[in-house]
């Protein structure tokens, strides 16, 4: 089955009863979760800003000492958080690390879910992430390294973002070449590779692009609006040289 993307998803539910807003899109992007007595959501370490005193709060690895030390590789944190609505109803507000947006996807666990190391936010029951292990070409230059985050299972993902996310549908055969480092999340039925950006080594270095994904679809790409090693860049020129 095809992802279908729909955007913007700003709230709905998951599974049959839980239910999901999105509050303040684009740059300062919060995650309010309501949650049954006995439903559980997952998140990415730290990523708690408030929740209701019926739920308890857990530090889990998730999968075992090998999947947490493989999410590592990849750029994520070791252990999730797990919320869990034991004592009744409760709401769950959650917020990434980095400025920017937040993205539901639904997945059907018919394919899987390849996403950029810290786009990973939280996620329902059913849904597993691990670490896929890149090819030597693209993990030496596609700038997400040898490990890239490999979400699976059934059910809803959250994912974060630098900027705002913005989906790019790609028909059966057509192609779209995309900046690496704006890249935010790809079915893994859509094909990609690396190239230069311009047709010689040195003008693709002075173009400032360097090397760039082309995808094929058909299906959907999430990029960001921002590039995060542009803005490290921007903000150093403000930061005084070292003695």
């Amino acid at each position: 089955m095809l992802w279908s993307f729909y955007d913007p998803i700003t709230s709905g539910k998951l599974g049959e009863m839980m239910n999901y807003e999105v509050l303040y899109e684009g740059a300062f992007a919060m995650l309010k979760v309501q949650l049954n007595r006995g439903e559980m959501v997952k998140a990415e370490m730290g990523a708690m800003v408030s929740m209701s005193p019926t739920i308890d709060l857990k530090g889990t690895i998730d999968g075992g000492v090998m999947r947490g030390l493989g999410r590592m590789l990849s750029g994520e944190k070791f252990f999730f958080q797990e919320l869990n609505a034991v004592r009744g109803p409760a709401e769950v507000l959650l917020a990434p690390a980095s400025i920017g947006d937040v993205q539901a996807v639904e997945l059907d666990g018919s394919y899987r879910l390849f996403v950029q190391k810290d786009g990973f936010l939280a996620a329902t029951d059913g849904i597993e992430v691990n670490t896929k292990m890149q090819n030597l070409m693209k993990g030496l230059f596609s700038g997400e390294g040898f490990f890239i985050i490999e979400i699976s299972g059934k059910g809803t993902v959250f994912l974060s973002s630098y900027g705002s996310i913005h989906a790019i549908n790609l028909a059966a055969g057509e192609e779209r070449i995309i900046d690496n480092a704006h890249l935010v999340a790809w079915p893994d039925y859509v094909d990609y590779s690396i190239e230069k950006a311009s047709k010689g080594w040195l003008s693709s270095v002075t173009s400032g692009e360097g090397l760039v994904c082309r995808f094929r679809g058909e299906g959907v790409v999430l990029i960001q609006s921002r590039n995060p090693g542009s803005f490290a860049n921007w903000i150093k020129q403000f930061i005084p040289a070292g003695r």
